[in-house]
């Protein structure tokens, strides 16, 4: 039996690993699954990367962490557990500019959150 093959169309599928591993599947910020796109995007994929935390290993669509981090109210924390965000580098997910200028806001915010700190508190006199 000979079988000959005539057309043939491939279909495909993806996902991110890192939203495999740890457990999460929808973004803390936009509650859209990871392998969609975040309100900010067309395409999924590279054009809107995911982002993991480092300490508190909550992940989000790069977009929307940079906007969380961006309001003067977030003080630079995770929207989920409010510990310190700092985002982990993966090779070949997100671009250098993006990653440096969420480490950029992300340094601003917590040096506006000390800052108030220090201007809450009223010099002592004796």
């Amino acid at each position: 039996m000979k079988v000959e093959i005539k057309e043939w169309h491939g279909v495909a599928t993806w996902h991110w690993a890192a939203s495999l591993s740890s457990g999460d599947e929808l973004c803390g910020i936009c509650r859209v699954p990871f392998e969609g796109t975040c309100p900010n995007c067309k395409y999924p994929g590279d054009g809107c990367p995911l982002v993991l935390g480092e300490t508190c290993t909550h992940n989000f669509h790069l977009h929307c962490i940079l906007k969380w981090l961006e309001q003067e109210s977030s003080k630079g924390l995770c929207p989920m557990c409010r510990q310190r965000f700092t985002a982990k580098v993966i090779e070949g997910v997100g671009s250098r500019e993006e990653l440096a200028e969420l480490e950029r806001i992300v340094a601003q915010r917590r040096a506006e959150s000390e800052q108030a700190v220090v201007d809450e508190f009223e010099p002592f006199e004796e």
